[in-house]
C-alpha cells in the first residue's frame, strides 16, 4: 500500500510539473522546483524521466524545458469542444479583422475558464491569448459571464470556495452577475492585468443553453469602457452567429 501511495504521488508531481507550463512556454528547474514547491533533486528526477518519454524537450543552451512532441501527439486526439472550436473559427476571424483585437472563446471547467480558441490582434501592440490557458472564474469579463450563467450550486459553491480572491467583495461580484444577465454582456477593464481590457458575450447552442464566453480583447489605450459598451453589440452579432452552428 505504502508503494502505491508513493507512485500516486509521483505521477501527481509529474502532472504538477506539466501544468506549470500553462504559465510559460520555456522554464528551468529552478522556477518549476519553487512553483509546485518540492526540492530541485526531486524535481530533476521527474524532469528527466518526462523528458525520456518525450514529454519534455531541454534547451542544452539555456538549461530550460518545454513541452514535447509526446503533449503534441496527444493533443492531436484531444475532441476539442465537439471540433467546434474549429467550426467557429471562421465567424471569430471575422470579428478580428472588423474590430482589430484579439479574440477568444472560452469554457467553463469547475471552477476555471479554459481558452479553446483564439484569434489574435494582427496590431503592432496586442493581447496575445494561448489557447489552453486556464484561468479562475473570479476576475474577467469571460469568466462572469460564464459564472453568470452557470448553475445555481456552481455558483454557490465557487463563491464559498476557499480559493476565493480576498479582493474580490462577493456581494458586488453577485450584482455584476445579475447585471450581465441583465443587459447581456460583462466588461473588465484591468481587472486581471493592468494595462488590458475586455469584453465578454454568452454564446448561446440552439438548445438555448449557454455553452461559451467570447470575448475580445485589447490594451486599455484603444479599449476605453465607452468603446467596450460599443463593441459588445458587435459580439452580440457573432455569438448569435456561432449559436446557429452549434447543438
Amino acid at each position: 500500500m505504502e508503494d502505491r501511495k508513493l507512485t500516486v504521488r509521483a505521477v501527481e508531481r509529474a502532472l504538477d510539473i506539466l501544468l506549470c507550463f500553462t504559465r510559460g512556454s520555456e522554464l528551468g528547474l529552478t522556477e518549476i522546483a519553487s512553483q509546485i514547491g518540492l526540492h530541485k533533486s526531486t524535481v530533476h528526477r521527474l524532469l528527466t524521466t518526462l523528458e525520456e518519454k518525450g514529454f519534455l524537450i531541454r534547451n542544452p543552451s539555456t538549461e530550460k524545458y518545454r513541452l514535447g512532441i509526446r503533449i503534441w501527439e496527444l493533443s492531436t486526439h484531444l475532441p476539442v469542444f465537439d471540433e467546434s472550436a474549429t467550426l467557429l473559427l471562421p465567424a471569430m476571424e471575422r470579428l478580428r479583422d472588423r474590430l482589430g483585437e484579439t479574440v477568444s472563446l472560452y469554457l467553463r471547467d469547475g471552477f476555471e475558464r479554459v481558452r479553446i480558441q483564439a484569434v489574435q490582434s494582427e496590431q503592432a501592440i496586442r493581447r496575445v491569448a494561448q489557447i489552453g490557458a486556464r484561468l479562475p472564474l473570479s476576475v474577467g469579463a469571460s469568466s462572469k459571464v460564464l459564472a453568470a450563467y452557470a448553475p445555481p450550486e456552481v455558483l454557490r459553491e465557487l463563491l464559498e470556495s476557499a480559493g476565493w480572491p480576498d479582493y474580490v467583495e462577493r456581494s458586488a461580484y453577485r450584482q455584476q452577475l445579475e447585471d450581465i444577465i441583465r443587459i447581456g454582456y460583462a466588461t473588465s477593464f484591468e481587472e486581471r492585468e493592468p494595462g488590458a481590457a475586455a469584453v465578454a458575450v454568452p454564446v448561446t447552442g440552439r438548445s438555448g443553453n449557454v455553452v461559451a464566453a467570447l470575448s475580445l480583447s485589447g490594451p486599455v489605450s484603444r479599449l476605453s469602457r465607452e468603446t467596450l459598451v460599443e463593441y459588445a453589440a458587435v459580439l452580440r452579432e457573432t455569438a448569435e452567429e456561432m449559436g446557429l452552428m452549434l447543438p
